[in-house]
C-alpha cells in the first residue's frame, strides 16, 4: 500500500538568500549590486541573491547565487539577520537570510542568470536608490554589522591586502565607520591595534614612501576576538 503524503496544516513558503559584499574603493565603502532582469524591480538595482533550492544548504545557496549573479567568490560568509515580513515579497510568502562578505579589492563583476549587470557602487549611493523588497534595510543592517565587528573582531584586516601598514588599517576604520580622513588619532589607534592580543603580526618589512619615518608592515594574526577592543 502506498503511504499517503503527510498533510500539514501549515502552508509552504519560500526561502531566499541575499548577500551584501563590501569593499573599499576610491576612498569609499563600496557594495556589489546587480541590475534585475526580472520583476519585481525589473531593470532596477538590488542586492545579489535568489531562491534556495529544496536540496540545498543556506550558505551553499548564498555562494551559488553570488557566483551566478556576479561571478564573485568569497572566502567567508556570515549570516547577519533573517527577514520574514509577510508582505516583503509581492510574489510569494518568502523568508530571506542575509549574508555579509568582505573583499580586499574590487574584482569586476560579471552578471548572469536573472541579473543583467553586476557593478560596485558606493554604499550611500545605493541606499539613495529605490531598492526592491527590504534590500534598503538589509544594506543598512549589514553595514552596521560590519561597523560593530570592527570593534571586537579582526574584520578590518579583510579589507586589506595580505600585508598592510597601521595607516592602511586606520583608514579602513575611518571609511567603514564613516569618519573623515585623519579623524582617528594615529598614535592612539596604533597603541590600541598593537595592544590587542595576536591581532597584528609584524612582517619585518619596512617600506619608505618618501621623506619621513619608514612604514612597518603587518599581517593578520590568529585572533578571532580583539582583546582589548578597538572602540569607536
Amino acid at each position: 500500500m502506498t503511504k499517503a503524503p503527510y498533510a500539514s496544516e501549515y502552508p509552504p513558503f519560500y526561502v531566499t538568500v541575499d548577500i551584501v559584499v563590501l569593499t573599499i574603493g576610491d576612498e569609499r565603502l563600496q557594495v556589489m549590486a546587480v541590475r534585475r532582469g526580472g520583476g519585481p524591480g525589473r531593470g532596477g538595482l538590488a542586492l545579489p541573491g535568489g531562491f534556495v533550492q529544496i536540496d540545498e544548504d543556506i550558505e551553499v545557496a548564498a555562494r551559488r547565487e553570488l557566483g551566478e549573479e556576479t561571478s564573485l567568490n568569497v572566502d567567508h560568509l556570515e549570516q547577519v539577520l533573517t527577514y520574514g515580513a509577510p508582505d516583503r515579497d509581492p510574489r510569494h510568502r518568502t523568508v530571506s537570510v542575509l549574508h555579509l562578505a568582505v573583499l580586499a579589492d574590487m574584482p569586476d563583476g560579471l552578471a548572469g542568470t536573472d541579473a543583467t549587470e553586476a557593478l560596485w557602487m558606493p554604499v550611500d549611493e545605493l541606499l539613495a536608490t529605490d531598492l526592491p523588497f527590504d534590500h534598503h534595510q538589509m544594506l543598512v543592517d549589514a553595514v552596521e554589522r560590519a561597523r560593530s565587528k570592527l570593534e571586537d573582531s579582526p574584520l578590518a584586516t579583510a579589507f586589506c591586502r595580505d600585508t598592510f601598514s597601521i595607516g592602511d588599517l586606520r583608514r579602513v576604520y575611518e571609511i567603514v565607520w564613516g569618519k573623515p580622513r585623519g579623524s582617528i588619532d594615529p598614535s592612539n589607534f596604533q597603541r590600541k591595534a598593537l595592544s590587542a592580543d595576536d591581532f597584528l603580526v609584524p612582517t619585518g618589512d619596512v617600506v619608505s614612501d618618501g621623506p619621513g619615518r619608514p612604514t612597518r608592515h603587518y599581517r593578520r594574526g590568529r585572533a578571532t576576538v580583539l582583546n582589548p577592543p578597538v572602540t569607536r
